[in-house]
Parts: C-alpha cells; structure tokens; sequence
C-alpha cells in the first residue's frame, strides 16, 4: 500500500470528537462554535444533521433567552450516523426525520389524548439541537418518533413534517368539518400550511390575514380564497361578507400579538371556536368579557406542538404531494452561514421558510 493510500485509511478511520454547532447567544450573537459530537449509548442514535427549519419559536428571544447559550433547531432530518446495539427496527444509514419530543404514552395525560401535556414530553430534547453537524437522539424518541424518510422525499421537504404535525393538530383539535369557513390570522410558514390543509379538510371559505403583501400572495397560491391586510382593508367587513354576515367557524390565530388574538375573537361566529397557536410574551393579557363569552358560545383552543400521531400524518401527506411544502422554502444556508439564515428569518418580508443544510 503506498503512503497516499495508507494516509487516507488513517483519516478515514479516525474517531470523531468534535463538530461545528451554531451557539445561540442572543438574536444578534450566533457563533459557529467547535463542541464535542454527543456520545451515545446503547439505546440511542447519533443522527448527522442534513437540513433542519428554523421555527417562528426559535425567534422569541423571550422564550429563549434564560436558557442561553444553546443550539436551538427542533425540526431536522439526517442520517443515522451511530447507533447502540440496543436499537431495533434502524439502521446506520437510514435517512430519518426525529421529533424533539415525545410523550411517555403512559400517565394520565397521555391516556387522555393530551399528550403535549405529558411529563416526559420536554425531558426527551434531542442534544445539542438541529443546528449541529451532529445530535443525539435519546431512546424514547427513537421508539415513539424517529421516521424513516421515504427516498422520494428529500431532507429539505422532511423538516417540515414536524411544523405540518403541528398544524394538523390544532385543525383537528377544532374538529374542522368539510364546509367549514376559516380565518388564520397570519401568513408566516405555519399560517399558510394551516391555509394548505384547511383546504385539504374540505374548507368551504378560507381567509388569510396579514400585514406583508408577499406572504398574502404566498398564502393565495396555497389556497386561500381571499387575503386580506387589514392596513388597507377591514378584515371584519370581509369575513362578514364571506360567512353570510356570521363570521367563520374557526379562527386560528399564528401570530404571537395580542392584536392578532383581538381579530381572531372580532371574526368568529357565535358557537365559533378561536385556536390559541402562538403564544405572546409574558405579561401579555386578552380580555374577554366572560357574559359576552357566555351568550356568544365561543370555544377558545389552544393547541402546542404535535404528537406521535400526527408526525406520521404529516408525513404522508408531503409525501403523497398533496401537502405540497417545497414552495415555502424561500431561503437555504449552510450550517455555517447560520447567523445570516436567522437574520433574513427575522427582517426579510419576503422569507417564508429558511432552511439550514449541513453538506
């Protein structure tokens, strides 16, 4: 064997240690940090990280800030780089999209169908987060929520099966019905799937508000029958006219201000339901009068995250193309461009989603 051959046997063959991750600072403070690649055991996987979304939570500085620094990154999909012997039903190479979460299946919120709500749901963090070469995934998530990715979808379309779960969620926490007329209010990447699967359940009126123009367009191509910015035109006097003077039955709201929540209850129906999607800073309060509530029979709906059993809903879906996701992605960078990917997802008005590749 000659000495150019010998050498690449020796780098091919030595162990990793260490990985670039984006640390995550502050909105402003992003830095492509060298950290050590987890180390697993024999009931978990070390997953390499191929493209991961960013969500609109991981732009709430208020949600993130007394944990920092961290590597956020909650909606990735790779390939199974490592696995412990334990693990059954994956394989090294399989090409997986992995929940951040997962309920134990077990305590009372979980036999009650609640299972955001359970326990266990936040303690199973995949480490150190999306935005890394490398994450670990613990074996609870392993067993309840790694997917193996069909070949014909590709990573990029896989990381939002985690954001489409969520979705679907929230429309079937409202029991949407075929017929049904909706409001979402705001037109970010999570209102326009909630546009695209409120037609897929059979909507006979969806209306989509926001205050960017480019993002009521988006909204248009994904379904909606009418977009509105309510800075030029009276969002109640369009759904009034559009729901026979009643309002709609579901409004769901996926902007994290008060003023969206405000609209969302001013457009609802009496016996309407509001679905809470977002969530506002601290300190934020919506009055509702409690009489106006009770002679109304409006239903208020929140709905966080998603379970085991719509990921897997989600997935066939984009995988059947009739939830088609490609369109949203208006931004790609590369891991290490990571600071500049969050920068364009908090100021462009024309990014929708911003997907973060690795290779």
């Amino acid at each position: 064997m000659g000495v150019l051959e010998n050498l690449k046997c020796i780098t091919t063959e030595k162990p990793l240690s260490q990985m670039k991750a984006a640390m995550y600072y502050s909105q402003q403070d992003i830095r492509i940090e060298e950290i050590p690649v987890p180390e697993i055991n024999k009931d978990q996987a070390l997953i390499e990280m191929k493209a991961c979304g960013i969500c609109g939570s991981d732009l709430m500085d208020w949600y993130i800030e007394s944990r920092v620094p961290l590597v956020l990154g909650h909606e990735p999909a790779g390939i199974i780089a490592k696995k412990g012997d334990k693990v059954k039903g994956l394989n090294v190479g399989d090409r997986v999209f992995v929940h951040h979460h997962v309920a134990c299946l077990k305590c009372h919120y979980c036999l009650h169908g609640d299972y955001t709500l359970c326990e266990q749901f936040h303690k199973t963090n995949i480490e150190p987060g999306g935005f890394a070469e490398y994450f670990k995934v613990p074996a609870p998530n392993l067993q309840i929520d790694t997917l193996k990715i069909p070949e014909s979808m590709s990573f990029e379309e896989a990381t939002f099966i985690e954001p489409a779960g969520c979705c679907l969620r929230a429309l079937r926490k409202c029991n949407i019905q075929k017929g049904d007329s909706v409001a979402i209010i705001g037109a970010g990447a999570t209102g326009i799937i909630h546009t695209a699967l409120s037609k897929i359940f059979g909507a006979s009126r969806t209306i989509v508000s926001d205050l960017i123009d480019h993002r009521l367009e988006a909204a248009k191509k994904f379904g909606a029958d009418i977009a509105v910015n309510p800075e030029s035109e009276d969002l109640n006097k369009v759904v009034k006219a559009e729901t026979e003077n009643r309002g709609v039955d579901i409004a769901i709201v996926t902007g994290p201000s008060i003023e969206a929540y405000k609209a969302g209850v001013s457009v609802c129906r009496k016996g309407g339901k509001l679905c809470v999607f977002a969530p506002t800073q601290p300190g934020k309060y919506l009055q509702i009068s409690p009489r106006e509530l009770f002679f109304s029979e409006i239903q208020i709906i929140p709905s966080y995250s998603s379970s085991h059993l719509e990921t897997r809903a989600a997935l066939e879906l984009i995988e059947s193309g009739r939830l088609n996701v490609k369109d949203l992605i208006t931004h790609r960078f590369r891991l290490v461009e990571a600071a500049k990917a969050f920068k364009i997802a908090l100021e462009s008005k024309e990014s929708l989603k911003v997907i973060v590749l690795n290779g």
